[in-house]
């Protein structure tokens, strides 16, 4: 698709990450009210928000504080966590680099699964050119906005929201809803398989270390296979 200006990219970008923030929304929710379930003030669980923005990892965080888990614990799961962030950053690069570096420092802190999910669409058919940025920006305020304003109102609302919702339901709902576009080679697909198979096996360990298994497991298992493929020619072609 050809943009015709910088407003009408924007736009677009923001038309197409709104379906996705239906599944934001009530995990916003949720972050917000476990916040304030372990004794976080409104204020404190505003700042964590704001200075996270990773709804993954600031959920486990507060899952580690509520189960006493020490400091050091918090801060490499969540620095594991958001690793994917410097693959997203190296895919995104090629694309915005040439753009003023305060302009990228903004763009790093707006990142999300969702902006990363759409843009590497979209500059993967048609390479936006000089709209990208606008484009990015589209995909990622509404993302920001929507996903702070969904925590204050968890906060503010904190047990008053009924569990007959079941809004955690639409967690998992919603990162498919990014994953499964995404799965576009048999590297990606064997990741996403392993990942989840080790997600299910090893749920119940400790301090949340599942997650971090299985994310591990998947990236392995995702560049093991890539590996393997640009392998197999060489291969044929020995004597």
């Amino acid at each position: 698709m050809h943009y015709k200006s910088a407003m009408h990219a924007f736009t677009e970008g923001v038309r197409a990450v709104l379906p996705l923030m239906t599944g934001m929304v009530p995990f916003g929710l949720i972050t917000g009210v476990t916040a304030i379930g372990i004794g976080m003030s409104p204020l404190d669980a505003m700042g964590m928000t704001l200075l996270f923005y990773s709804g993954s990892a600031q959920m486990v965080v507060l899952q580690l504080m509520q189960s006493g888990a020490l400091p050091l614990t918090m801060a490499v799961t969540a620095l594991v966590i958001n690793l994917r962030f410097l693959m997203y950053s190296a895919a995104l690069a090629p694309h915005l680099s040439d753009l003023p570096r305060r302009k990228r420092w903004s763009l790093s802190y707006l990142l999300s699964d969702q902006s990363f999910a759409l843009c590497s669409l979209k500059f993967g058919t048609d390479g936006l050119g000089r709209f990208a940025f606008p484009y990015y920006l589209g995909t990622a305020l509404p993302m920001w906005f929507g996903w702070n304003l969904a925590v204050l109102a968890g906060v503010y609302l904190g047990t008053g929201i009924p569990e007959s919702w079941s809004l955690g339901f639409a967690i998992p709902l919603s990162f498919l809803a990014l994953l499964v576009p995404g799965i576009r080679n048999p590297a990606l697909l064997g990741a996403a398989v392993v990942g989840g198979a080790l997600a299910v096996l090893v749920h119940d360990l400790p301090y949340n270390l599942g997650l971090l298994v299985a994310s591990l497991g998947g990236v392995i298992s995702g560049l093991g296979i890539e590996q393997l493929r640009k392998g197999a020619p060489v291969a044929a072609e020995a004597p």
